[in-house]
């Protein structure tokens, strides 16, 4: 059983929605102790969790997403997932925060910017809120990431905390001071989708050259695919770069300069106080060995310490995240 400590000026301190940013605030004395539910909505998986009021694990639920069915069977897993986890609390209060692959577009009101792109254009806030009849908080995965990373997991004592999601596709969340920043528009760590070379191969969002192009495991393995003719998968890829496979050292080592190079963009604008990694890729030693030394070269600095370091909560971040941002 997982136990989580809020970090907060009382011992009952919960996280609202202000506008652009979430803030961490003291409950009234003699509030109502609740308990929080989180779901995950993944590319792959969609993962529930039930936390106590001292953030302790009570439950946890997963099922596949299985997005290219479309999106209102989807839409019914969230619901199912919702169901089954309510009934852990039942009579007693509740919070419920969602997490999301993409975003909620502040004109539209539409997903938008999610790799499963099955889901995007559709009303899916509005859509669970009509369903579920109660109120919610929905964010995305990546600042949900970077949220439970900040609070409880390696970014926990760090002003600036920038947390990078490698995985089926690549993220990034903010958070300063125990908040999350997600801008005007919402669209605040959209690092993934940064171009880094103008003529490089067309990404989904329409752009080309994406940092997701070059980053995430789905780009490792095509490109493998592309060089060698063969698949395999991104942890298969880098094993046997470290048995000295020609074709993978090489794809390995552009993937580590790749990595330098776009982090270094965002460290130049954020200049953040600690980088965690997260997502399927969050194992490669070498992106905290290597991946950091060329970093560090990059930097438009005489120095640079910033660590770089690995998520402490693993794949269970972005569930806590989101039941910590619950309403």
């Amino acid at each position: 059983m997982l136990k989580l400590r809020m970090r907060a000026t009382a011992s009952n301190a919960r996280i609202k929605w202000m506008g652009g940013i979430f803030r961490m605030d003291a409950d009234k004395e003699n509030s109502k102790e609740r308990f929080h539910i989180g779901i995950d909505l993944g590319g792959t998986k969609i993962e529930g969790i039930v936390l106590d009021h001292q953030y302790r694990e009570c439950r946890r639920i997963r099922m596949e997403t299985r997005a290219s069915d479309g999106y209102l069977p989807v839409l019914q897993r969230i619901i199912e997932m919702h169901s089954q986890l309510a009934a852990v609390v039942l009579g007693e209060e509740a919070t419920l925060g969602i997490c999301t692959p993409g975003s909620i577009s502040k004109t539209t009101g539409l997903l938008k910017n999610c790799n499963a792109t099955e889901l995007n254009g559709h009303p899916l806030q509005a859509d669970l809120r009509q369903r579920l009849g109660r109120p919610f908080a929905m964010e995305n995965d990546a600042n949900c990431f970077a949220m439970a990373e900040a609070l409880q997991g390696a970014g926990s004592g760090h002003g600036c905390v920038l947390g990078l999601v490698l995985g089926t596709g690549v993220g990034a969340g903010i958070v300063v001071d125990g908040r999350v920043w997600s801008g005007r528009h919402g669209i605040a760590g959209e690092w993934g989708h940064m171009s880094i070379d103008p003529d490089g191969p067309a990404c989904y969002c329409g752009r080309q050259g994406c940092v997701e192009r070059y980053l995430s495991g789905t780009a490792l393995e095509a490109d493998y695919r592309q060089f060698t003719g063969r698949s395999a998968d991104a942890a298969r890829i880098v094993e046997m770069a470290r048995h000295g496979d020609g074709a993978a050292v090489e794809l390995l080592d552009r993937f580590l300069s790749q990595f330098a190079g776009a982090v270094a963009n965002v460290v130049a604008i954020l200049d953040p106080d600690v980088i965690v990694i997260g997502g399927g890729l969050a194992s490669m030693d070498e992106l905290y060995e290597e991946g950091s030394l060329r970093l560090q070269r990059m930097v438009f600095n005489d120095d640079f310490h910033t660590p770089v370091l690995r998520n402490r909560l693993g794949n269970s971040a972005g569930v806590i995240g989101a039941a910590m941002v619950g309403v």
